[in-house]
């Protein structure tokens, strides 16, 4: 299907027709042997509740945004590429059905389908498109992947400290490294992670405490490497490479930071029992 649509007129103005709906507000998506394989509204989980987004598939990128007029006008338009992508199927929920996760370096998310067998099509030609993609760049499948948001209403305390209570005042925030949703307290720390984001982000205590352990560990192993060079250098005293750790204590961690919500049988509210 794709050589045959490839580069032919029927392409080019569906092409044209979705950059059309986004607008100045969206990028050009037409380029030399892309072609529109597919579109369609899905579920999107998000932070605050499910939401209605529509998603177009092209042969090396997933593309989606907001939904202001279906067929006219979209918004906050996002482009995935595909070789960065891997697919999760998840249980059902009482809120959601047909639910899987879109995994990527970046960005994680769940969407769900209308039924079954519209979430068999999507991951069926998504898989295909993926395989196609990494035989054609020899590349592996992708092995990183940011954590999805736990959405605000699963849980109405801190995961981390499991004391706060979130209100109008007390605000939730989200670990970027784990996607826990966690109070102020629990949070204070930043680290860069350029994998996500050239800015350092807001990480909670355990993964602060986990992220430097990281870089130390990095450090002297870089360290290790060049000990043999210094140590043929008269008068050359390496550091120690010593950091030390302020970041304030947690208090007992409820959950461990392994914990995988999105594949497990255990409801929210177990969570709190």
């Amino acid at each position: 299907m794709v050589d045959h649509l490839a580069n032919t007129e029927i392409n080019s103005q569906r092409i044209a027709a979705v950059e059309n709906c986004f607008g100045a507000s969206g990028q050009p998506l037409a380029l030399p042997g892309r072609v529109l394989l597919g579109e369609g509204i899905l579920t999107k989980e998000c932070r605050k509740k499910p939401k209605p987004r529509i998603f177009f598939l092209f042969n090396d990128i997933l593309v989606y945004g907001s939904i202001v007029i279906n067929k006219r006008k979209y918004n906050s338009q996002h482009i995935i590429p595909l070789e960065d992508v891997t697919l999760e199927t998840l249980p059902d929920t009482l809120q959601m059905k047909n639910r899987w996760m879109i995994k990527t370096s970046k960005k994680s998310f769940v969407v769900s389908a209308a039924s079954l067998t519209e979430r068999k099509e999507w991951i069926s030609h998504l898989e295909e498109c993926i395989r196609h993609l990494l035989t054609k760049t020899g590349r592996q499948p992708s092995t990183e992947h940011a954590a999805p948001w736990i959405p605000d209403k699963a849980t109405d305390i801190c995961m981390r400290c499991t004391q706060t209570k979130f209100s109008t005042l007390t605000r939730r925030h989200h670990c970027r490294k784990c996607g826990f949703v966690v109070c102020a307290d629990c949070s204070r720390q930043r680290f860069l992670m350029p994998r996500l984001s050239p800015k350092p982000l807001r990480v909670c205590n355990l993964c602060y405490r986990q992220l430097l352990a990281e870089k130390k560990k990095e450090a002297e192993a870089d360290l290790r490497q060049t000990e043999p060079i210094c140590s043929a250098i008269q008068g050359y005293e390496p550091s120690s490479g010593d950091d030390s750790d302020k970041s304030d204590d947690d208090k007992a961690d409820r959950w461990p930071p392994d914990t995988e919500f999105y594949t497990s049988q255990v409801s929210w509210s177990s969570f709190h029992s």
